[in-house]
């Protein structure tokens, strides 16, 4: 019989502490060039040796875009939404993977070659790891799969009663939904104003999802 996945708490990365955190008062910086950032040219970047996000802004992402800039350390954040409304999971897949929560995301680690399945907790991010067997069971018959950007983007998955809903997203976003989960998560099952807010969340996913021949068209 096989070894059950590891799962541990983790602590927050830098970009979750930003996102648990209340906005401080101070003008944000971007932390490669110092220039000031705000909602209209604020963007994330992904820092690979120490698996953390970063604030930048848009010159600096821009810079970051191409793969190998910079020799591969920062990696910016994309902000496509792919959906796969075909995707089917068995409950019994979800089992395996001994995910407790109804939401998961998984991201490939480049540094590492291997997949990293997360979940909010009231403790933050639990990471559950997998090995390549299971994660082709679960999620190699999702034709978002060979679509995924290593390190700044995710597969996000929700069960919602017999179907499990998956997207393919920017990585920061399941970071900041890990925040929101952390900061609103009240007794076992999280609460009525977690649940309406995780309702809310995925509303706002789908809405901004596309199927990736809707994202092919000019």
């Amino acid at each position: 019989m096989s070894t059950p996945p590891k799962r541990t708490p983790r602590s927050p990365v830098l970009g979750l502490r930003r996102f648990a955190a209340p906005r401080a008062s101070q003008p944000e910086t971007c932390e490669l060039c110092g220039a000031p950032i705000d909602d209209s040219n604020h963007r994330h970047m992904v820092d690979t040796e120490n698996r953390s996000l970063a604030c930048a802004c848009t010159p600096c992402s821009m810079l970051f875009e191409q793969r190998g800039a910079g020799h591969g350390r920062f990696r910016t954040v994309p902000d496509r939404y792919l959906a796969d409304p075909d995707h089917r999971l068995d409950p019994g897949v979800w089992e395996l993977l001994q995910i407790p929560v109804s939401v998961a995301f998984f991201f490939r680690n480049a540094s590492l070659d291997r997949l990293v399945a997360l979940y909010p907790s009231p403790a933050g991010a639990t990471e559950s790891e997998l090995d390549p067997s299971t994660w082709q069971t679960a999620l190699g018959t999702s034709r978002l799969a060979e679509l995924l950007e290593p390190d700044v983007e995710a597969l996000l998955l929700r069960r919602v009663e017999d179907r499990t809903e998956c997207y393919l997203v920017p990585v920061d976003i399941c970071y900041e939904l890990v925040g929101r989960m952390r900061l609103l998560w009240q007794g076992f099952d999280g609460g009525s104003e977690a649940r309406a807010d995780l309702t809310a969340f995925f509303e706002h996913v789908a809405q901004r999802a596309r199927t990736p021949e809707e994202a092919r068209r000019p």
